[in-house]
């Protein structure tokens, strides 16, 4: 989920804006080499997380997020905010009057973080709506999927905007599906959804893991639209691991010590399906660019002279999860937004994680990420550009085995990232989150955070 941390997420370096959405293409940047790691960690065990077999890291991160009787999201059932009110932000005078009353809100709450969707309600949710009638197809019944919807505040914005702003037969047929795996968030959802009478026959929520592909059911070849906010940064990553620059990645796997309260890590090598197929695809775009003999015999030496352990972590999570959704909804349009970047990351390695708690109204970081005992929230930055490379993966059109020839046929989804501010800026009201002075929150800070919109093109085959 998305974490707003006054003020240290504010600061950060704006994105460059894009200046027009059509056509729907962007430039990858290229993924840079995996950080140096500290040695192997360890660290105090107090929970069932890890039993007598070791486990995977992505099946570590699972079971301290979600595992119902100790996972972070099953023991803090506040853990999503709900405001009472929308910030009436016109009202505030400028940033000191907007970090003023964040404060307070979150003083008088013991919520860890509100979503934006929650902290810019309605406006942020009218946006994505925007975006969603400009580019949907109308022949055919609006049919939106919610993966994670937190307190349902996004399910209720679209759905409220599309019976003012909709054609009324569109809204009288539309369906939204909120994939829920938390019972008391989809609890939640029912209950804001169902505030305005004529939604609640358009909605349900179905409380199940969007990653199982047997609760999608038989395939459907119909449009429809997927929307994850703040849910590609906690799904499980797996951790790879080199002893330097040029030996060969191994599989990250965590145990108990034979005190029984202990957990280190343990390397084998590569076999995980999935941890082989996100590294391929991390790989893929360098294949053909290999690099020469002299750049080799230079890579060995200076390994040999200045070894350096690697970690790298892969988002096998979203791997995962996209090839479900993709199998399941093959003529999908999807709506991603997530971290691009986090501060003051403690733990080593390429797209590592911030692992945080939050007691007495502070938050705190861990150092490791196997401190987390089900107290913590773990998440992780999102790669827009490797996303991009998944979705594509997934889509059929990206083959890993194969010539690069092979995929020239034309490929089957047209993708773009915007900043957020980009993205509200097109599609959303602008003027509605702007203070007295001209200070814009949703433009202003988040600009560690990404859209990424993916459609269907005609090359299905």
């Amino acid at each position: 989920m998305f974490r707003w941390r006054s003020p240290r997420l504010t600061a950060l370096r704006r994105t460059p804006a894009a200046k027009h959405l059509l056509p729907l293409l962007f430039c990858p940047h290229q993924v840079g080499p995996c950080e140096v790691s500290t040695p192997p960690l360890h660290a105090p065990f107090s929970t069932r997380i890890v039993g007598d077999e070791p486990v995977l890291v992505r099946d570590f991160i699972r079971s301290a997020l979600y595992d119902p009787k100790h996972g972070y999201f099953s023991q803090r059932s506040g853990s999503v905010g709900v405001l009472e009110s929308s910030i009436k932000f016109n009202k505030l005078e400028g940033r000191k009057d907007y970090i003023k009353q964040l404060d307070k809100i979150y003083r008088q709450s013991d919520i860890s973080w509100f979503t934006p969707v929650e902290l810019f309600k309605p406006w942020y949710a009218h946006g994505i709506a925007e975006a969603i009638m400009r580019t949907a197809n109308f022949s055919v019944p609006l049919k939106i999927y919610e993966i994670g919807g937190g307190s349902g505040t996004c399910a209720k914005g679209i759905m409220d905007y599309m019976k003012l702003n909709a054609p009324e037969r569109v809204y009288n047929s539309m369906t939204y599906i909120s994939v829920e795996i938390s019972p008391s968030l989809a609890k939640i959802q029912r209950e804001t959804v169902g505030e305005v009478l004529s939604h609640s026959s358009k909605f349900r929520v179905e409380c199940r893991d969007a990653t199982d592909r047997s609760g999608w059911g038989d395939c459907q070849e119909q449009p429809c639209w997927v929307i994850m906010l703040e849910v590609l940064d906690n799904l499980p990553h797996d951790l790879i691991y080199a002893e330097n620059q040029i030996s060969p990645w191994m599989e990250v796997w965590i145990e108990k010590q034979n005190d029984r309260e202990t957990l280190t890590e343990l390397y084998k090598p590569l076999e995980d399906p999935l941890i082989k197929n996100c590294l391929e695809i991390m790989n893929s775009a360098n294949k053909q660019a290999s690099p020469s003999s002299v750049r080799l015999i230079a890579d060995t030496l200076w390994s040999k002279i200045f070894p350096r352990p690697r970690r790298c972590w892969l988002p096998t999570g979203c791997l995962k999860l996209l090839e479900v959704v993709h199998d399941a909804l093959p003529k999908m349009s999807l709506i991603a937004s997530d971290f691009s970047y986090l501060p003051d990351v403690r733990i080593p390695g390429e797209r590592a994680p911030l692992v945080s708690t939050k007691k007495d109204g502070r938050s705190s970081d861990y150092n490791s990420y196997l401190d987390a005992k089900g107290d913590a929230d773990i998440f992780f930055p999102t790669d827009f550009w490797l996303l991009e490379r998944i979705d594509h993966f997934c889509s059929g059109w990206l083959k890993l085995h194969e010539d690069a020839s092979s995929s020239k046929h034309g490929k089957k989804r047209r993708t773009i990232t915007l900043d957020t501010s980009s993205f509200m800026e097109e599609f959303g009201l602008p003027s509605r989150t702007r203070t007295k002075d001209g200070y814009n929150p949703l433009l202003d800070d988040f600009k560690n955070t990404k859209f990424y919109l993916s459609v269907p093109t005609h090359n299905l085959k």
